[in-house]
């Protein structure tokens, strides 16, 4: 099923409420996607903020989220991976909607969570979009030099895509 996704990052404000505005191309996709939204109405979200290593806050659509609820649905209950799955996207996140602002209320509790004071840095995940302080996101973008320890410098990084494909086969 095609649809919306994230693409880009920005930086933007944190005031003292916690209210970060949404950047105007991110909007459009939680609009685009959330099935109950129309024009004059609040599109509706969810945050997760994870386990308690997480130094990001996950924004999903309504409908990625329900993409997820229906692939965790089909886990065996009971299951080691539907109990920790539930936990992290239920027992670890919010549902919220973006005010007629274009803005998001973040809890202080998820802000003091990833240490975000007074800007967020937003990046896409294609059908997500994190949320990091600008200091822990430069911190995991070194990190991610060694997820791919073969990688040579200046390589093509869709030929990853191939390794992924000969993985599945």
């Amino acid at each position: 099923m095609a649809r919306n996704r994230f693409r880009g990052s920005e930086e933007v404000k944190v005031d003292a409420k916690g209210r970060v505005s949404i950047p105007a191309k991110f909007r459009r996709v939680f609009e685009s996607c959330d099935s109950d939204w129309e024009a004059g109405k609040r599109p509706q979200l969810v945050i997760v903020f994870g386990t308690r290593d997480w130094k990001h806050l996950q924004l999903y659509t309504m409908q990625a989220m329900g993409e997820i609820d229906e692939q965790i649905s089909q886990l065996p209950r009971g299951s080691a991976e539907r109990n920790l799955l539930e936990n992290i996207y239920y027992g670890h996140a919010e549902e919220t909607e973006i005010d007629n602002d274009g803005r998001l209320v973040l809890p202080q509790k998820l802000r003091d969570k990833i240490g975000l004071t007074d800007s967020a840095f937003f990046i896409s995940a294609g059908e997500s979009l994190k949320v990091w302080s600008p200091e822990n996101y430069e911190a995991q973008e070194s990190a991610l030099e060694d997820l791919v320890p073969n990688f040579e410098p200046g390589a093509d990084p869709l030929s990853l895509l191939a390794t992924a494909q000969k993985a599945e086969g």
